[in-house]
C-alpha cells in the first residue's frame, strides 16, 4: 500500500499524459489511416495551438476559450494547406510524403521561432484551476483533472462524428473505396482536405489544452511527434480505442516508469514500438522463401509437369547457341534483348557494338573522373572553413551512399541508418582515445562494429516493406539514441566526446589536425569506399539485389534465399556507414548525439532523393548540397539554417521526382517508389535481368 501510494500521483499524471496523446495521435492516425499521408509536421501543427493558446492565456476563462478558438482554427488552416501540399504527391509513396512534410515542419518550426520567439513561453490559467485540490489524500493540480475531463469529452465527440454522422461515414468511405464514394456525388478531394484540416484541429486544440503539460518551445514538437508515432503504431490505425488504451500506456510510461524504472525507460517505448512492428511484419510477408505452397498435392504436381513440358517446348523453339560474328548468340533471350525475341547476345570486344558498349562505359564513368578531379582540387581553391564543410560532405556522402543501398536497390527505407552510422563514430572515438590512432585501423574496426551492429537489427527490418521500414528503422534509431544519452562512460552522453588524440593517416605518422590533411584522408577513404561499392554493385551479386527489389515474388519462387541477400545487403550498407561515421570523427575531432540523430537520418534519405534513389554519385552530390545550405549558406543568415534546409527539402520533392540522375537522363529510378509495395503472389519463373547500375 506503501508503494501503491508513493506511485499514485505520477499514475493520475500518466492518464493526463496519455489523455493528450490520444488526443494528438487520433489526428496522426485520421491524416495517414484515412487520408493516407504520412505527417511528420504533425507535431508541428501541436506546436501551433500551444503558441497560440499561450500567447492569448491571460488568467481568465475568455482568454482560454479564445487561444483554444484561435489555436484550433490556425492549426485547421495549415492542415487543409498540407492536404493542397501532398495531393501532387499521391501516386509517388509515404516516402516522398514523408520528406515532404518533415521539411514543412522545419521551415514551420522555424517561423514559430521567429514570431514567438526561442524560449519556452509561460501559460496563464484561469485562476480557480491554477490551484490545487485534494486527491485520495494527495494534493493534485486542478488544471490537470480539468482537462482530464476536456480530453476525455473531445475523444468521445470525435468518436460519435466519426461513427455515428454522415460526415464520419463519408470519411470512412473515403478510405474504404473513393471510387464508390465519387459515385454518390462526394468529392474525395474535398474530403480529403476535410479529413486533414480536421487532424490539424485535433492536435491545434490538444496544443492549447496540453500547454500547460507540455509547455511551447524548441523540442516540443519533435517529442511530440515522436510519442505520437509510436502510440499509432501500437494501437494501430483500425480502432480509436486500440489507440486510446496504447496513448495511456505510452503516457504511464512516460511519467509513472520514469520513477519505478528509471534506467529502462527511455528503451522502453520504441522498444515496444519496434516489437510491436516485427510481429506485424511476420504475418504481412509469406514465410517461406519458395512462395506459398498449395495444400492440394495433385495440383501441385500438375502444375509442375505443365511448367516441365512448357520448358522443354520454348528451348525446343529457340534452338541451340549460335555462333556469330562479334560473339555468341544463346537460345534463352526475350523481347528485349539485343537479338530480339530469339536470344540474348553477348558480343565481345570488336566489331561496332564492342565499340558502343565502350563508349556507353565511357559515358557512365566520366562523371565519377569529374567529380573526383574537382574533389581534388577543392584544397586549392577554398578557404580552411570550407575545406572541412567538404570533409564533413564527404562522412555524410558515405551514410548517404549507404541509404542508397537499402532505399534504392533493396527497395527498404531507411530512417535509422544513422544508428550503425553512430556505432562507427563512437567506435573510432573510443579507439583514439585508448591509443588507436591509425587510420586504417579505427576504419576497419569501426566498419566491423557496424556490420556487427547492422547484422544483428537486420533480421528485424528485412521482413518487413514500405512504411512499416520506415518506422521499425525510425524505432532503431530512437533506441540507439537512448543509449547514447544513457551510457555516458562510453558516449559522453548529452555532452558528447572531445579531446581524444587526432588520427593517423598511416602508421608511424604524425596526427592530422590541418584542415586540408583531413581532407585528403577523408576524400582517400571515401574514393575506396565508393569504388568498392559500385564494383559489388555492377558485379552479379549487386544484380541479384536489384532483383529482390523489382521482382521479390518471382526470385521467391525460382528458389532463391531473398531474405539472406537482403540481410547481406543490409549488413553491407551498414559496414560503410560505420566507414562515414568513423570519417566524420576524424574530420570533426569531436562527437555529440546530434551529429548522428534523427534530423542527420532525415538529411541521409533527402541526400538520395535529390541525387536519384539508385545514384551513388548523386547521394554524394545531394550530400554536398545538404552540407553547404546547412553550414555555409546558412552562416551568412544566422539562425535560419532550419528554414533553408526546409526549402531545400520541399523543392527537391517538388522538382527532382527522379533526382538529378533522372533530370540528366541517367536511370535514377523511373517505376514504383522505392518504399512502394513488393509483388506478393509468387509465380515459378526466373528474376528478369537487373537494369543497369547508375554510377
Amino acid at each position: 500500500m506503501e508503494l501503491l501510494d508513493a506511485h499514485l500521483m505520477p499514475a493520475v499524471d500518466g492518464v493526463a499524459y496519455g489523455l493528450l496523446l490520444f488526443v494528438v495521435a487520433a489526428g496522426l492516425s485520421l491524416a495517414f489511416g484515412t487520408a493516407g499521408v504520412l505527417n511528420l509536421s504533425h507535431g508541428t501543427l501541436y506546436a501551433i495551438g500551444a503558441y497560440t493558446g499561450a500567447e492569448l492565456s491571460d488568467r481568465t476563462w475568455g482568454g482560454l476559450v479564445l487561444g483554444l478558438a484561435a489555436g484550433t482554427a490556425a492549426a485547421a488552416l495549415a492542415g487543409a494547406g498540407l492536404s493542397a501540399a501532398t495531393i501532387p504527391l499521391a501516386r509517388r509513396g509515404h516516402l516522398a510524403q514523408a520528406l515532404l512534410t518533415f521539411g514543412i515542419a522545419l521551415v514551420g518550426g522555424d517561423l514559430l521561432i521567429q514570431l514567438f520567439g526561442a524560449d519556452e513561453l509561460p501559460v496563464r490559467v484561469p485562476e480557480v484551476l491554477d490551484t490545487s485540490v485534494r486527491l485520495l489524500g494527495h494534493r493534485y493540480p486542478a488544471y490537470r483533472l480539468c482537462f482530464i475531463v476536456m480530453a476525455v469529452l473531445l475523444a468521445v465527440s470525435g468518436t460519435w462524428v466519426l461513427t455515428r454522422t454522415r460526415v464520419g461515414a463519408a470519411v470512412r468511405a473515403s478510405a474504404d473505396d473513393p471510387q464508390m464514394l465519387a459515385a454518390t456525388g462526394h468529392s474525395p478531394r474535398a474530403v480529403h482536405t476535410g479529413v486533414l484540416a480536421a487532424a490539424g484541429a485535433l492536435a491545434g486544440a490538444a496544443g492549447v489544452l496540453g500547454a500547460p503539460i507540455i509547455g511551447p518551445g524548441p523540442g516540443t514538437s519533435e517529442n511530440v511527434l515522436m510519442l505520437s508515432l509510436v502510440v499509432v503504431v501500437l494501437g494501430g490505425l483500425r480502432s480509436l480505442w486500440a489507440t486510446f488504451f496504447a496513448a495511456i500506456a505510452v503516457g504511464e510510461v512516460q511519467t509513472l516508469g520514469v520513477s519505478v524504472l528509471p534506467e529502462l525507460a527511455p528503451y522502453l517505448l520504441f522498444a515496444a514500438m519496434a516489437a510491436v512492428l516485427v510481429f506485424r511484419s511476420r504475418f504481412a510477408e509469406p514465410a517461406t522463401v519458395h512462395g506459398p505452397q498449395d495444400p492440394d498435392p495433385v495440383a501441385r504436381l500438375r502444375r509442375f509437369l505443365a511448367a516441365r513440358l512448357g520448358t522443354r517446348r520454348a528451348a525446343a523453339a529457340t534452338g541451340p547457341a549460335r555462333e556469330t560474328p562479334g560473339g555468341t548468340e544463346s537460345g534463352t533471350g526475350d523481347a528485349t534483348s539485343p537479338a530480339g525475341p530469339g536470344g540474348t547476345r553477348e558480343y565481345g570486344g570488336t566489331g561496332r557494338l564492342g565499340g558502343f558498349v565502350r563508349g556507353a562505359a565511357w559515358r557512365q564513368a566520366a562523371p565519377l573522373l569529374v567529380l573526383l578531379v574537382l574533389l581534388i582540387a577543392l584544397p586549392g581553391m577554398l578557404d580552411s572553413y570550407s575545406i572541412s564543410l567538404a570533409g564533413s560532405a564527404l562522412a555524410l556522402g558515405l551514410l548517404a551512399v549507404s541509404v542508397t543501398i537499402l532505399t534504392g536497390y533493396a527497395g527498404l527505407p531507411t530512417l535509422g541508418q544513422t544508428a550503425p552510422f553512430a556505432v562507427g563514430a563512437y567506435a573510432t572515438a573510443n579507439l583514439a582515445d585508448a591509443g588507436w590512432t591509425v587510420g586504417p585501423v579505427q576504419i576497419v574496426l569501426s566498419a566491423l562494429a557496424a556490420a556487427v551492429f547492422s547484422a544483428v537489427t537486420g533480421p528485424a527490418v528485412i521482413r518487413a516493406r514500405g512504411t512499416t521500414v520506415l518506422m521499425i528503422t525510425l524505432a532503431v534509431g530512437e533506441l540507439t539514441s537512448a543509449v547514447i544519452n544513457q551510457f555516458k562512460s562510453v558516449t559522453g552522453g548529452a555532452d558528447g566526446l572531445v579531446g581524444f588524440p587526432s588520427t593517423q593517416a598511416l602508421w608511424g605518422g604524425e596526427g592530422m589536425t590541418e584542415e586540408s590533411d583531413l581532407y585528403n584522408y577523408a576524400l582517400v577513404v571515401a574514393v575506396v569506399a565508393v569504388a568498392v561499392t559500385l564494383l559489388v554493385l555492377r558485379s552479379p551479386a549487386g544484380k541479384l539485389l536489384t532483383g529482390t527489389r523489382g521482382a521479390e515474388a518471382r526470385m521467391r519462387a525460382s528458389g532463391h534465399p531473398v531474405g539472406r541477400y537482403l540481410l547481406v545487403a543490409h549488413v553491407c550498407a551498414g559496414a560503410l556507414a560505420g566507414v562515414g561515421g568513423s570519417l566524420m570523427v576524424s574530420v570533426q575531432q569531436y562527437l555529440s548525439p546530434a551529429d548522428v540523430g534523427f534530423e542527420i537520418a532525415a538529411f541521409a534519405l533527402l541526400a538520395v532523393v535529390i541525387g536519384g534513389t539508385t545514384s551513388v554519385i548523386g547521394a554524394l552530390l545531394g550530400a554536398g548540397l545538404i552540407v553547404f545550405t546547412r553550414d555555409w549558406v546558412a552562416g551568412s543568415w544566422p539562425g535560419h539554417g532550419p528554414l533553408l534546409l526546409g526549402a531545400l527539402f520541399i523543392a527537391a520533392v517538388y522538382l527532382l521526382p527522379r533526382g538529378l540522375a533522372g533530370l540528366l537522363g541517367g536511370p535514377g529510378r523511373s517505376g514504383r517508389a522505392p518504399d512502394g509495395p513488393r509483388t506478393s503472389a509468387s509465380t515459378p519463373s526466373a528474376p528478369p535481368t537487373a537494369g543497369k547500375v547508375s554510377p
